[in-house]
Formats: C-alpha cells, sequence, structure tokens
C-alpha cells in the first residue's frame, strides 16, 4: 500500500492542482501551482503524519478546500477521533489566516495599481472587438483593470484583461461576493458574470449590472446583494455555454437566481450559432 505522503499527493492531483513530488510534513501551509501556468501558486496545501496522517489542500482562486485524512472517521477510536479534529481545525485556523494575509495584501496592491492607473478609453481593442465602452474601468500599459468591490464599495482585488482578452486575477485578491457595478439600480438590478457581457446587457436595456466575473461567483454576489437591496428585482443574466459539459454558466445561474427569489434570463441566438456564441455580449455583437 502507498504511504500517507502519497496518498495525500494523488489526493491533490486528482482535485486538478499540480501535486509536488515531495510533500513537506510539518504541518506548515505550501504553495503549490494551480493550473500549470508559469507563476501561478494559487494552490496550497498543509500535511502532518504525526498521529494520524491528515491534511487539507485548495486552491484561493477557485475558492476550493478539501480536507484529507489517512483513515475514515468511523474506524477511528474516539481519542484519535477527537486528536484528528484538533489537529483540523487548527491546520484550519492556519490556512485561514493566511488566506486573510494575502487578501489585505491583494486589496492593497490592488488599489495602488488603480490609482496609479489611467481612465481606460472606449478605444482600447479590447472594448472596441466586444463593442462596449469602458464604464470607468481603468487602463495599466496595454491592459484593463476592472475594481472587484464587496457592497461597500471597498476595493478587494482586480481583473485585468490584456488587448487579447486573457483575463488574469490579481494574485491572492479575494474574488467570492465581489463585483463591479455598471449604472445605479433603478428597481431591478441584473448580475452577470464578465464586464462586457454586463456593458452589453446595460447598453440594451438601460439598467444597472453587477459583473460577478465568474459563473461560481454568481450566488455569492446574488445574496450580498439581496441583503443590500432587499426590495429590488434580482435578473440573473446566464452565459449559455453550450458546448460545455455541465453547462456551468446555465447551471451557477439558475442556482443563483433560487437563492435569492430573483428571474433568470438567458440569450437566445439566431441561426448559424457559432460554437463561441454563449453569453449576452456574443448576442449584442452577432444579432
Amino acid at each position: 500500500m502507498s504511504s500517507p505522503n502519497e496518498r495525500f499527493r494523488l489526493a491533490m492531483a486528482e482535485a486538478g492542482l499540480e501535486a509536488p513530488d515531495t510533500i513537506q510534513d510539518d504541518g506548515e501551509i505550501h504553495r503549490v501551482n494551480a493550473s500549470g501556468r508559469r507563476g501561478d501558486a494559487s494552490g496550497w496545501y498543509v500535511f502532518n503524519s504525526d498521529g494520524i496522517a491528515a491534511g487539507t489542500f485548495g486552491d484561493w482562486r477557485r475558492d476550493f478546500k478539501q480536507d484529507w485524512c489517512a483513515k475514515s472517521d468511523q474506524t477511528m477510536t474516539a481519542a484519535e477521533r477527537n486528536a484528528h479534529r484538533q489537529r483540523v481545525k487548527a491546520m484550519r485556523a492556519q490556512r485561514d489566516a493566511d488566506t486573510a494575509e494575502r487578501q489585505r495584501l491583494a486589496a492593497d496592491t490592488a488599489t495602488m495599481l488603480l490609482a496609479k492607473s489611467e481612465q481606460a478609453g472606449d478605444d482600447h481593442p479590447y472594448l472596441a472587438r466586444k463593442g462596449v465602452t469602458a464604464h470607468g474601468i481603468k487602463e495599466f500599459g496595454d491592459n484593463l483593470l476592472i475594481p472587484m468591490r464587496d457592497t461597500t464599495g471597498k476595493v478587494h482585488s482586480l481583473q485585468s484583461i490584456d488587448p487579447a482578452g486573457n483575463k488574469l486575477f490579481h494574485p491572492g485578491g479575494r474574488v467570492k461576493g465581489c463585483y463591479f457595478g455598471i449604472g445605479k439600480p433603478n428597481g431591478t438590478l441584473i448580475v452577470c458574470e464578465g464586464f462586457a457581457t454586463g456593458a452589453s446587457i446595460n447598453m440594451a436595456t438601460g439598467q444597472a449590472v453587477a459583473v460577478a466575473f465568474n459563473a461560481g461567483n454568481l450566488e455569492a454576489v446574488a445574496l450580498a446583494l439581496r441583503t443590500k437591496y432587499p426590495a429590488l428585482k434580482l435578473v440573473i443574466a446566464a452565459d449559455d455555454d453550450h458546448l460545455t459539459a455541465g453547462n456551468p454558466g446555465m447551471v451557477k445561474a439558475t442556482a443563483a437566481a433560487s437563492a435569492v427569489g430573483g428571474l433568470l434570463a438567458t440569450p437566445t441566438f439566431p441561426a448559424g450559432r457559432g460554437d463561441k456564441d454563449t453569453d449576452f455580449n456574443d448576442l449584442h455583437r452577432i444579432a
């Protein structure tokens, strides 16, 4: 049978993390590659083999975490179970403290970058290609910078978009529950995934939009906005990921609408829909 270290490493790999060849067995947080891209260190793990081997791992960018133990809860003695729970509690406290510090530093650097950047022009290649205007976002060098705020207006992170449309979140920054607002709510507020999609929706409807940046953040943003605006009609505008297994855009948007008692809006494309036509900006540009 393989060692606990190797089984833990395999569990990390199965979860999509770039598991290191050697697991550090010291109970400390170690960062790992989460995507295979150079310089990506949003993955992390903690492992300790004292007593019953146990650990936890995750990805800050995906807001994902998973606990692991060499023995199942059912096969432990009462003493082992209590010791294991105390160890997991300590690991989680260390992880949460590290996450909080990373997010604090990311918020500070994101705010500094935004302060040093210029107002983006509507002629930026990405905006021009998408057929939308800047809505007050920033530009640093060739990249667009979109602030990610909570419901109080505090900047926690940012998303950068280069002229080719490649998108990156600021390393270590908080994503969950953060959004970029377009317009001011007047009875209705629409929540969607991407900036260009939100700009197209605002252009077409005149309604305020909250850009959640990805499907996995739709529900967190919708819940935060429901708390801030209990009387508003919330509409979740889905991406229709028709060629992606499980259609995460539709699934996550439907769940978000259900969670806040909101409405669901989906793009309806004309004949000849392309493989990459999934959202309301694609619909805007082709119809």
